[in-house]
C-alpha cells in the first residue's frame, strides 16, 4: 500500500496485560509512535518491558491492537520480524564465540544467506558500532559498553524499519553512552525508534516526543519541550533539613527531593512561592517525570 495510505508510524489502542501474579503490567495503553526517536520513560516496574517485548512479537497481550503502518503487529508476526530490530534490556551472548562469527550467524539467521554479501554486511557493522579491532575476541571478553554495541550491531542487521531498544545505557561509562547516543540518533532519521528507559537525561537528550508510563498506563505523552512548558512558572525550590521533608510533603505538593551540597532540596509545584524561603527554578523533563509519578495535578 502507499506511503501515504499507511506513514511509517506504529499505532498501539488499548493494549492491556495482566500476568498470573495478579500484576497489572498494561492498563490501557494508547500511543502514536511516528518516525524517529520516540522516548519511554518511567521507573523500573511500570510496563515498558512488557510494552517492548509486546511490540517485539514476544509475548501476547490479553487485548489491544498494534499496527505497524499497513501491517497488523499480533496477527502477522513474521512480517514484522522482517522489519524489526530489538535490544532487550538482558542481551545473552554466546561465551566462547567471537563477535564477527556471532554476528555472521545472526545475519544468516535473518536472512542474509549469500555468503560475499553477508560478510560484508558484517563487516560494516563492525565498522560501524566502533567494535572492528575487537571483531575476533570472544564475546565472554567484551565489557558492558562492547556487549550493547554488539548488541545494537545485531539489532541493526537487515537495515529495521521498527527499533525497539530496552534500558540500552546501562553500564556504559561516558563516552560509550554518547557513542551510543549519537549511532541512535543516526538511524533515528529514517526509521521508527523505540528508546525505553527510566533516565529522563537519555530522552530530553535524544527523542522528540515521549511518554511516560507509569504503573501500566501512559501518563504523558507530546514532546519533551511541551511537557516542561506545562511547568513553566510552577515549580518551587528550598533546601530544607533532612527530617523535614516528610513535614513538607504531608501539606504542599512535593515533586522531587535530592541532596545538593549534601542536603535535601526539595521542589515544589504551585502557582506561586508556597511560603518564604522558596524561590523559582526552571523546570526541567526530571520536574514533569516526578510529578506525574507522583501523581500531582500538572494541567
Amino acid at each position: 500500500m502507499p506511503e501515504s495510505t499507511h506513514p511509517l508510524e506504529l499505532r498501539i489502542q488499548n493494549l492491556t496485560k495482566t500476568y498470573k501474579n495478579g500484576v497489572k503490567a498494561l492498563d490501557g495503553v494508547s500511543l502514536v509512535i511516528p518516525r524517529g526517536l520516540y522516548g519511554l520513560l518511567g521507573p523500573n516496574g511500570a510496563g515498558k518491558s512488557t510494552l517492548m517485548r509486546t511490540i517485539a512479537t514476544l509475548q501476547e497481550p490479553d487485548a489491544g491492537t498494534i499496527r505497524f503502518g499497513s501491517i497488523d503487529v499480533l496477527a502477522q508476526k513474521e512480517e514484522v520480524r522482517k522489519l524489526l530490530g530489538y535490544l532487550p534490556q538482558d542481551f545473552g551472548v554466546y561465551p566462547r564465540v567471537s563477535a564477527e562469527d556471532m554476528l555472521d550467524h545472526l545475519a544468516l539467521l535473518k536472512g542474509l544467506t549469500q555468503g560475499k554479501e553477508r560478510r560484508e554486511v558484517v563487516h560494516a557493522m563492525l565498522q560501524r558500532v566502533n567494535l572492528w579491532e575487537h571483531r575476533r575476541k570472544a564475546l565472554s571478553g567484551f565489557s558492558g559498553g562492547m556487549r550493547q554495541r554488539f548488541g545494537i550491531a545485531q539489532a541493526l542487521l537487515a537495515n529495521p524499519r521498527l527499533l525497539i531498544v530496552d534500558e540500552p545505557t546501562a553500564g556504559l561509562d561516558p563516552g560509550e553512552r554518547n557513542r551510543f547516543y549519537n549511532l541512535l540518533a543516526e538511524i533515528g532519521e529514517d526509521v521508527v525508534v523505540i528508546l525505553s528507559t527510566h533516565i529522563v537525561q537519555d530522552v530530553m537528550e535524544l527523542c522528540r516526543n515521549m511518554a511516560i508510563i507509569h504503573q501500566g498506563r501512559v501518563l504523558f505523552a507530546g514532546s519533551p519541550e511541551a511537557a516542561v512548558a506545562s511547568l513553566e512558572d510552577r515549580v518551587w525550590a528550598r533546601s530544607v533539613a533532612r527530617e523535614q521533608v516528610e513535614e513538607y510533603r504531608s501539606r504542599m505538593a512535593v515533586i522531587s527531593h535530592k541532596l545538593v551540597a549534601g542536603q535535601p532540596r526539595i521542589h515544589v509545584l504551585a502557582d506561586e512561592a508556597p511560603e518564604p524561603g522558596f524561590f523559582a527554578v526552571s523546570a526541567d523533563l526530571e520536574d514533569v517525570f516526578f510529578a506525574n509519578i507522583a501523581g500531582l495535578r500538572i494541567n
